[in-house]
């Protein structure tokens, strides 16, 4: 029965969004709502907690921010925009590049209704970010590092009034290196919320977190487990180690049409097989956790903007990033556990378009996997 009603859901109207959302929707031209938004919004609006699982480029972003933008314009209907809440909605991810880009689909969202977005995020000066909350902000999106250090040294911010907590990539939060500020966030923030975890992988501790923090959550599996898109087109080449270097320059020459993604494993190899490829002529920039922020943006830019088609990359880049034009995952490095390869792999072949992914294995990582 879900499903013959979901069949029947063509339009963001009948989800029951208001006109303003649906017009905005269609001027950033999604026509129709993905899975994971038909699932999970209606919920939403009902006032339900949420644990989303779907897959990377299914539209979770807009499955959390299309409700949480609905309720901040009915506030607004009640009480005047002015005198809608601030520190409305927080929405915590891993990664900065991700969270300027969870803040960028808000604004696009919100452009009509005069919707005021900050952005908390390490790498970035600290008096821009408290200047920007002093302009008493709907939507807060960050990383819990920074909005800890907001919290504590940032006179006159808190969030008694937060309406909306939403966890992005919930079940890379909840790692060692997340969980004393994330303890911190939970502690400050009214139990009397609304709470949305999102993910492609489901894990042990988000299920742990699940009962911590919601109330009789609705559990949208647009997804199994683990799994990638049907458009995904996936592949591994076996070659000996001592070659890997000119397969992937022979992959990428043979594809030299194509935007691609190259995953290594450590900060310094990004750097020197960037160099490698930009010697032979192949416009590749790198990204690691190493570089500042705004080098980090830059070089995001010069790859969306197609002045770059080569990006190589550690795994702060496998985490929700949309670029929607990447044609091809390069695994050079295997990962250590299936959850990144998903969340690598999900790069491309977004939105329902085509992709491929290619794994360079060789007799030492193909002993690691089977191990």
């Amino acid at each position: 029965m879900a499903e013959e009603e979901n069949e029947e859901i063509k339009s963001f109207k009948d989800l029951g969004l208001c006109d303003e959302l649906v017009e905005a929707c269609d001027s950033l031209g999604w026509k129709t709502p993905t899975k994971i938004q038909v699932e999970a919004i209606p919920h939403a609006l009902e006032g339900k907690d949420l644990i989303g699982l779907a897959q990377t480029g299914s539209g979770k972003t807009g499955a959390f921010a299309l409700p949480i933008l609905h309720a901040l314009l009915e506030s607004h209907s009640k009480q005047g925009y002015k005198s809608a809440p601030v520190f409305f909605a927080l929405v915590l991810s891993q990664t900065r590049e991700l969270a300027i880009q969870i803040a960028e689909q808000f604004e696009a969202l919100g452009s009509g209704i005069s919707l005021k977005c900050a952005v908390l995020v390490g790498g970035v000066d600290i008096m821009q970010q408290q200047i920007a909350l002093g302009k008493r902000p709907h939507i807060i999106v960050g990383t819990p590092g920074r909005l800890v250090d907001h919290l504590t040294n940032t006179k006159g911010f808190s969030l008694r009034m937060l309406k909306y907590l939403v966890l992005d990539e919930a079940d890379r939060l909840l790692n060692e290196d997340f969980e004393k500020a994330l303890d911190d966030i939970l502690n400050v923030i009214p139990r009397d919320r609304y709470t949305y975890l999102f993910s492609a992988t489901m894990t042990k501790k988000v299920k742990k977190l699940q009962r911590a923090c919601l109330r009789n959550p609705v559990k949208i599996e647009a997804a199994s487990k683990y799994s990638t898109v049907d458009t995904l087109k996936q592949q591994y080449r076996f070659i000996p180690a001592k070659y890997k270097d000119c397969y992937l320059v022979y992959i990428l020459t043979e594809m030299s049409g194509c935007t691609s993604m190259v995953f290594t494993r450590t900060c310094d190899a990004t750097r020197l097989l960037a160099f490698i490829l930009r010697n032979l002529n192949i416009r590749a920039i790198p990204i690691s956790g190493q570089m500042t922020q705004a080098k980090r943006l830059g070089a995001l830019n010069k790859f969306k903007s197609g002045e770059c088609n080569v990006l190589v990359c550690t795994d702060v880049a496998s985490r929700g990033l949309d670029i929607p034009s990447v044609d091809m995952v390069i695994n050079y490095d295997i990962p250590t556990n299936s959850k990144d390869y998903i969340h690598r792999v999900g790069r491309t072949a977004r939105a329902g378009r085509s992709g491929v992914a290619i794994s360079l294995v060789n007799q030492m990582s193909w002993s690691g996997i089977f191990r």
